[in-house]
């Protein structure tokens, strides 16, 4: 049985299942939102995500997980979830997009989840990937991490129609992207910064009414392959290429299988065949809301994509806790 088949009854309720992962992982952190302690906050959204991956019906393997060694505990790269007797799946998961965000009470912390078919996503170390995406309506051309900035938003706002000063460009604010910054500046375009969450970054290029057109910078190699998962179902363009700053990085890199790691994967070799991605927002964010705590009670914000569909829906979760609850 295809893991994805549009007849099958597991394929109907993968979505919902993938949101309720992710609800749980957000409404666990959010009980330590500016706790400051991010290590306690982590754990939490770990624990809640692995036990909602315990019910999932999919025989799963975590191939994109937590930082970590194979065995070091739950949600890490190898690791059997699920139930027996149903369809094979993959899936490639982040709790917490953010601990800090969440540690210090900031904004745009998300926890991510997405499924695919057995082999479906690109298995990576937990090291940087360099990336570059836009949404849907632009040229696959219009990107590629060998060329200038410079040339890529020219190559986009011709693409789009526009001036390159129409253009918002969003990247993380780190030192590692200074010269970049003061490039995309000299050739015109407004900037966006955030602070972590580079895959809601990646995400905001595909939203139809967003104000970012380009995604460009260095950031997690997981949160690559989860950022490609999603612009599966928006139809988005991305190229990632892995970073290697060291011997260990290049260690890494060989010991999960990568033989070139100059190689640029296009959005469909980072996340093949039917893919389903979802996000529930921990706190405040550009694309969903944080978590609202209640006595006895929750409300989250969670988006789902289908890449079979190319459908996205945005779900609003009440969660009562004073009943015995079986999901």
């Amino acid at each position: 049985m295809a893991l994805m088949n549009e007849t099958s009854a597991p394929d109907r309720n993968l979505a919902l299942e993938a949101v309720r992962a992710t609800e749980a992982a957000a409404i666990a952190a959010a009980r330590f939102l500016g706790g400051g302690d991010e290590r306690a906050a982590d754990e939490a959204a770990v624990s809640a995500m692995h036990r909602a991956l315990g019910k999932f019906q999919v025989e799963g393997t975590i191939r994109i997980g937590e930082a970590g060694g194979e065995g070091s505990g739950p949600l890490f790269a190898g690791q059997q979830v699920g139930m027996d007797g149903f369809p094979k799946a993959d899936i490639a998961l982040v709790a917490i997009e953010g601990t800090s965000i969440v540690a210090r009470g900031g904004y745009n912390a998300i926890s991510v989840l997405a499924m695919a078919e057995e082999g479906g996503f690109l298995e990576v170390p937990d090291i940087y990937m360099d990336k570059i995406a836009v949404g849907v309506g632009i040229s696959p051309d219009a990107i590629d991490l060998d060329r200038d900035i410079a040339e890529n938003l020219a190559a986009v706002a011709e693409s789009k129609g526009a001036a390159v000063s129409d253009l918002v460009v969003c990247l993380l604010d780190r030192p590692r992207h200074g010269q970049l910054v003061a490039k995309i500046r000299d050739a015109g375009a407004r900037i966006q910064l955030i602070l972590d969450g580079d895959v809601s970054g990646v995400v905001a290029t595909g939203l139809p009414e967003n104000s970012v057109d380009i995604y460009v910078g260095i950031g997690g190699a997981r949160q690559g392959v989860l950022a490609a998962a999603a612009l599966r179902g928006l139809g988005g363009h991305m190229q990632g290429r892995l970073v290697i700053r060291s011997a260990v990085d290049g260690a890494k890199a060989q010991a999960s299988g990568i033989e070139d790691p100059d190689y640029k994967y296009g959005v469909d070799e980072m996340a093949r065949g039917h893919v389903t991605f979802a996000a529930t927002g921990v706190t405040q964010g550009p694309l969903l809301d944080g978590v609202r705590l209640y006595q006895g009670s929750a409300i989250t914000h969670s988006m789902v994509m289908r890449s079979r569909t190319g459908t996205f829906r945005f779900f609003e979760g009440h969660h009562d806790f004073t009943r015995s609850r079986k999901d």
